[in-house]
């Protein structure tokens, strides 16, 4: 077993499922038109997020370690949290812009890991996570340019 990457297996379950959570807030929170357009964007992410846990949890579980609970988790994510107006879609679209960039690091961090321990099968879904993570930034990318 690798300690390193059950660890990191570890914070990128932490960091999918506060995700859930924080995309959730901002999507029920914005109000105006465009905020209505991104607040789809990130209802439909929340459920590919909380897939990504899932998966990440059965490899935990492989591992013969319970996946963290509420009582495990410190919150990180303060780019996410939502804004004090609830018209700042601006806000929310730079928030998300970040948390996918440090996702994208965890799971490169991850694939190399788990190669490294030949682990072959995380480091495949670990790349598919990868992937995921990558077209999230690139959308939300785009929505930025609109403002």
């Amino acid at each position: 077993m690798s300690d390193e990457v059950v660890d990191l297996l570890e914070q990128a379950y932490v960091d999918e499922v506060e995700t859930v959570m924080n995309y959730l807030a901002n999507a029920i929170y914005l109000e105006t038109f465009d905020g209505e357009d991104v607040a789809e964007d990130l209802m439909e992410d929340v459920q590919e997020e909380l897939g990504h846990a899932e998966e990440l949890g059965y490899r935990l579980r492989y591992y013969g370690q319970v996946p963290p609970a509420s009582m495990d988790i410190e919150p990180a994510q303060d780019m996410l949290q939502p804004p004090e107006d609830s018209t700042d879609v601006e806000a929310v679209i730079d928030g998300v812009i970040e948390a996918e960039g440090e996702a994208i690091e965890t799971y490169e961090a991850l694939v190399a890991a788990a190669e490294e321990a030949d682990d072959y099968v995380t480091a495949d879904l670990a790349t598919e996570l990868l992937a995921d993570e990558q077209a999230h930034k690139a959308a939300f990318l785009s929505i930025k340019k609109s403002f």
